[in-house]
Order: structure tokens, then C-alpha cells, then sequence
């Protein structure tokens, strides 16, 4: 295994990430099939459909980690909600209007953030965030996580992020924490 100092963490737009789409689905097709989660491949071919779809949005950026080598071992992506965005509707509680506001530009929305469990414990997911995160013109971010998960509850707790409510981001899904980081106001 390399050491975490020599990985690469690059910052990647739609159309490079749609270049790397491989890489990614190696990502998420080995830490997702670990538990809680139990994806199946077609449970990736869908997740993929939707990979596909999102890198085309303009302001959809990734971040991916890989070993000297080229291995893939990190991967993180997402994009700003939109004014129509259906992310809110599901809580199991509602949310107040003002947290539930969304415009294109207030919320980026973290919809992945995954390490290979060899290079697990090297702070390769924080390096992640921060790169997807870099330049990120936005007031807040928001995620879904399994409350199982207690590596990556921890994580975001550190990172300052707290829970807002609950969500089943899916049919027959098992429910999940919805957590927003406020992310600091640039200069006027």
C-alpha cells in the first residue's frame, strides 16, 4: 500500500469525472457492497445511471484519490441543490421553510464521499472533502449518512457538520441521517 503522502487527491469538473466514470464505479462498487450498505451490482449499474447524469450538470464537481500507481482508492462528488430540488421533501420531519430554501447556489449537496477500506485511517477522506469542497461558493453543504457508520458519523462530526433530521434516500432504504455543515461566509 502506498503511504497516504504519496496519493493523489485531484479535483475534477463533469466531463473529467464522466472520463473517469471506471474509477469511480471501482470505488463505490467495493466500499458499498460492504455492510451496512449490501449494494448489489445493480444497485451500482443505478447508481451509475444517475453518476452519468449528474456529471452533465455544470456545476457538478468530484474529487478522486488515487496511489501512485493509478489505483483508485477515494472518490467524492456532488453539485449545488437546485430551487426545485426534492431533497427536503422526504424527512420524516419536516424542516422549516428557511432551512428547506434553496436557490442554485445556497446548498451544495455531498451525494458521495467513499474510501477503499485498505487506505482507511490516513485522513484520505478528509483530503477529499476539503478538495470538493475548495472554492465551493455556497452557505452550506449537505449529505445523507447511515447512522451505522459510526467511522463516518465521527468524521463529520469533527468536521462540524450536525444532524438536521432523518431520511430514506430510497424505496425500501434503511433510514439515514440528513447532516449540513455551514461552510464560511467569503468576504464582502
Amino acid at each position: 500500500m502506498a503511504y497516504p503522502e504519496a496519493l493523489t487527491v485531484v479535483r475534477l469538473d463533469g466531463p473529467a469525472a464522466a472520463n473517469a466514470e471506471g474509477d469511480f464505479r471501482l470505488v463505490y462498487a467495493d466500499v458499498f457492497a460492504e455492510p451496512p450498505y449490501y449494494e448489489t451490482e445493480g444497485d451500482v449499474v443505478a447508481a451509475f445511471r444517475r453518476f452519468r447524469s449528474r456529471t452533465r450538470k455544470p456545476a457538478f464537481r468530484a474529487a478522486l484519490a488515487r496511489t501512485p500507481d493509478g489505483t483508485p482508492v477515494g472518490m467524492a462528488y456532488g453539485c449545488p441543490l437546485g430551487p426545485k430540488t426534492g431533497w427536503w421533501d422526504s424527512l420524516t420531519e419536516p424542516v422549516s421553510d428557511e432551512m428547506r430554501r434553496e436557490d442554485g447556489h445556497r446548498t451544495f449537496g455531498l451525494l458521495e464521499l467513499a474510501v477503499r477500506l485498505p487506505w482507511r485511517g490516513h485522513r484520505i477522506a478528509r483530503r477529499l472533502h476539503e478538495t470538493l469542497l475548495h472554492g465551493v461558493e455556497a452557505e452550506r453543504v449537505v449529505l445523507n449518512v447511515h447512522p451505522v457508520n459510526e467511522a463516518a458519523q465521527a468524521a463529520y462530526r469533527s468536521w462540524s457538520y450536525r444532524k438536521v433530521g432523518e431520511v430514506r434516500p430510497g424505496a425500501g432504504a434503511d433510514l439515514h441521517d440528513v447532516m449540513v455543515l455551514d461552510l464560511p461566509h467569503p468576504p464582502a
